[in-house]
């Protein structure tokens, strides 16, 4: 059993898609029903579930009907998060760093710890928790300090649960992503360029964002005596190597 948090669009939906090809059986949350029945698809195997991630009590709920649907859980792919305000720090609202936070730091944690203690105590007992952090986790685009703050706090949070996980036979991992051709990639500009630490604009390559499925369903699918620490997917050609 796999569950996809933000599994309504973008990535999430690339990966549940995938994952619900090759078989699996997929509980889909985020925060609105709708875009999770769209993603299903009407598959066998896909299973509804809303939950906000920013919400302890959302997330605890949720994760106890998961518990009461599958029974298990093998695999979590924690990847709810939103980009934030965009801007120089001291022209940051305190409230959207927060909320940017909240989304895809807290937000992590908060699945992760639900994830791991139902890990813990199924038989047999373990699992993978991987999350999506991105290349931001590596070097940051301009104008970008409360994502690249939580994303490289994400790398922080995925080895501390790969290193915790141990006696249980929790792995974590974590996939960083450049430029998938998402609606949100569109958004940022990237077809008309994109900033660069120069100030330029820039185009920049993409790539399907179904191989972001296919390269997750391979992390999930290793046998358990193996795992992916972290994984780079970027599109051929991107100046990721020569931003900062």
């Amino acid at each position: 059993m796999l569950v996809v948090t933000g599994a309504g669009s973008g990535i999430g939906r690339a990966v549940a898609r995938s994952f619900l090809a090759a078989g699996w059986a997929v509980v889909l949350t985020g925060r609105r029903r709708e875009p999770l029945e769209e993603t299903a698809g009407g598959a066998p195997g896909a299973r509804i579930v809303p939950m906000d991630v920013a919400d302890a009590q959302s997330v605890s709920e949720a994760f106890r009907e998961i518990s009461r649907l599958a029974g298990r859980i093998d695999v979590l792919f924690n990847n709810a998060g939103t980009f934030g305000p965009r801007g120089e720090v001291d022209e940051i609202d305190p409230l959207e760093w927060q909320r940017t936070l909240q989304v895809n730091l807290t937000g992590t944690y908060l699945c992760a710890a639900e994830a791991f203690r139902i890990m813990k105590r199924q038989r047999p007992g373990g699992g993978r928790i991987i999350n999506n952090g991105s290349i931001s986790a590596h070097a940051p685009r301009p104008l970008s300090a409360a994502y690249t703050a939580s994303k490289h706090a994400v790398t922080g949070l995925t080895r501390s649960l790969d290193l915790d996980g141990r006696p249980y036979g929790i792995t974590c991992g974590q996939i960083d992503i450049g430029n998938a051709a998402t609606e949100l990639l569109a958004g940022l500009g990237t077809d008309g360029g994109a900033l660069q630490a120069d100030g330029s604009l820039r185009p920049e390559p993409s790539f399907p964002v179904e191989e972001v499925g296919r390269a997750v369903l391979m992390m999930a699918e290793l046998p358990a005596t193996a795992t992916v620490n972290s994984l780079v997917l970027t599109a051929s050609g991107m100046p990721f190597a020569g931003r900062g």
